[in-house]
């Protein structure tokens, strides 16, 4: 069966990694994006030069409107969706006594209300077909709680009580959800980081060096493929050993 799936946030990074692995094993990739747009083209020329399909389609998954047209759209262009990765996301580091209740909201907003929002409007033909993934991209700093983070943490945090839940409650009609934990991963997110901030960092990871997207790509790969069938409602870190 040819399964189409939808990435958030697949301009760059992890999102990017993501949308070039799948559609390198064949499925029909929607590499969604809210405003690099031309990093998201790119990224589909990438892929089709290599023999695969990648389709940009431009969404707000904050917005349910925008979430709702998105999925009405890729349908139409790539088929229906039975793979659902929820990786679009922000982050911020600020002191808890600074946070606004404006940065709090955005961090839900985008993190927790996208995923929901995604989740929500590809759940109806997962179940009618009886078949579906869902991968929801948290971060170790859910399952433990960073230092000036704690909008960030509690968003990832929530983000794996929504794969549990959600998994338990799907299960009986065919659907698995899993949840990619990241540790520190070279990304754009850290270019506010120092090199030697990004040294010790490394030097804190048991197997001596910072994450790559493509680490993470890989988890999601098989989380996907139906060697993971038997496997969901889990959450699996890809930190390096960072936090275990």
């Amino acid at each position: 069966m040819e399964k189409t799936a939808i990435v958030t946030g697949a301009s760059r990074g992890i999102g990017a990694a993501i949308a070039q692995g799948l559609a390198k094993d064949g499925y029909r990739v929607a590499a969604c994006y809210r405003e690099q747009k031309e990093k998201a083209e790119e990224l589909c020329r990438i892929v089709a030069n290599s023999g695969g399909t990648a389709v940009p389609f431009q969404v707000d998954v904050s917005d349910e409107n925008s979430v709702s047209c998105l999925f009405a759209r890729v349908t139409d262009v790539l088929g229906p969706v039975t793979i659902l990765i929820n990786n679009a996301g922000i982050a911020q580091q600020k002191l808890f006594s600074d946070l606004s209740a404006d940065d709090w909201d955005r961090m839900f907003q985008i993190n927790v209300r996208g995923a929901f929002l995604c989740c929500r409007q590809a759940l109806p033909e997962m179940i009618r077909r009886k078949w579906g993934r869902i991968i929801n991209i948290s971060s170790m700093w859910g399952q433990v709680g960073a230092s000036c983070e704690v909008h960030y943490s509690a968003a990832k945090a929530a983000l794996i009580g929504l794969t549990k839940a959600l998994a338990q409650e799907e299960g009986p009609s065919g659907v698995t959800v899993n949840c990619v934990a990241p540790g520190v991963v070279e990304t754009d997110m850290m270019s506010s980081f120092s090199e030697d901030t990004k040294k010790e960092l490394a030097q804190q990871t048991p197997v001596g060096r910072l994450g790559r997207p493509e680490d993470v790509a890989r988890a999601v790969r098989f989380l996907v493929s139906s060697e993971a069938d038997f496997i969901t409602g889990q959450v699996l870190g890809v930190n390096g050993g960072f936090v275990v």
